[in-house]
């Protein structure tokens, strides 16, 4: 018995006191830089909320640090910069970040591939989008995170848009892929960093938008400097995505990475009833802007240009082709299904 408890008190004594001598092992949170295409005006509802959350719930384990529109590097450098690690996630469409894969000219508006924004979601998760992204980007060392359906992308002009003879010779600021589909009409595509637009259209050197919907038009105050808003629009839904730096991806835990998608699937559901309601509201009590609207019989002209401009972008390559395959099943199941899906 003496030995047993002077092996007890030993032992003890022992224990506590390697447990003093050997100190917690601190550990520092991860930091991530995420910049978004949006200025802090539109950023304010479309990212930052989802940030907040984020770095909220991680409770210290991780913090994500927000930049807006070409604070860090401009937005057509962002994929770039992104996948050399100088920042670690982007919030952006494929087209405006300039990535170089497949599936960029999908992004942002492809024209007339969704007529709302549920459409998006659905072509992502139930259509097979989500995957050739995620093989896609994987192949160029960037982790696509999530894809979201965001605002239509009409057009916000100094003067009424009544035909397209109207759009000839207008100077617009809007996507690439929208802007070589539009050329065709007249319209002079026009890039500029996203915080210069509204003094461009001041000084002449834009006559008018096309890049968003009603909503963003008076968030960000373009509004104050445009007077008529076109109800025709060539895409029913911007697609959106999240993407990381696939290494920087790598080295998060599993917890925070599945923390992280839920935050910005949150995000995206946000974004789809803050356009969807805005959209509405503001083109009924909106006290700024005029609507005009281009007859539907000359304006089926222009739908019909974009079935045309999607068989020309399948022919550049199998992936693409494969994409627009599934962009031509799923609007002929949405036609089939009639209202409310579509209305004819």
């Amino acid at each position: 018995m003496t030995t047993r408890r002077k092996f007890l008190t030993s032992g003890a004594l022992a224990a506590g006191a390697s447990t003093l001598a050997a100190p917690a092992l601190a550990q520092s949170p991860i930091k991530w830089r995420l910049q978004t295409y949006a200025g802090a005006a539109l950023g304010a509802e479309v990212i930052k909320p989802a940030i907040d959350q984020f770095n909220e719930i991680a409770a210290g384990q991780m913090e994500i640090e927000l930049y807006y529109a070409d604070q860090l590097v401009p937005t057509g450098e962002l994929f770039q910069a992104m996948q050399r690690g100088t920042i670690d996630a982007v919030q952006s469409d494929d087209d405006s970040m300039a990535s170089p894969t497949e599936v960029t000219v999908f992004g942002g508006y492809f024209p007339f591939a969704s007529r709302y924004s549920l459409d998006v979601p659905v072509l992502f998760n139930q259509y097979g989008l989500g995957e050739i992204w995620a093989d896609e980007y994987a192949k160029v060392g960037v982790k696509h995170i999530s894809a979201g359906a965001w605002d239509p992308c009409h057009f916000s002009t100094k003067d009424p848009i009544n035909s397209l003879a109207d759009l000839k010779g207008k100077r617009v600021f809007t996507f690439p892929t929208a802007g070589r589909f539009l050329a065709q009409f007249g319209v002079v595509p026009v890039t500029l960093p996203w915080e210069d637009i509204e003094v461009a259209v001041q000084t002449g050197e834009l006559d008018g938008i096309a890049w968003s919907g009603i909503t963003e038009v008076y968030t960000v105050g373009w509004s104050n400097v445009t007077n008529y808003f076109l109800t025709n629009n060539i895409s029913g839904a911007w697609i959106g995505h999240f993407f990381a730096n696939m290494d920087r991806w790598n080295e998060v835990p599993p917890h925070l990475q599945a923390l992280m998608k839920v935050c910005f699937e949150q995000s995206h559901y946000y974004r789809q009833h803050w356009y969807w309601g805005g959209e509405a509201k503001l083109r009924v009590n909106g006290p700024k802007l005029k609507l005009t609207t281009i007859p539907d019989a000359e304006w089926a002209t222009v739908e019909a240009a974009g079935r045309a401009f999607w068989d020309e972008i399948a022919a550049e390559s199998e992936v693409k082709a494969k994409v627009v395959a599934i962009f031509k099943e799923y609007n002929d199941v949405m036609e089939k299904a009639g209202r409310p899906y579509r209305y004819t």
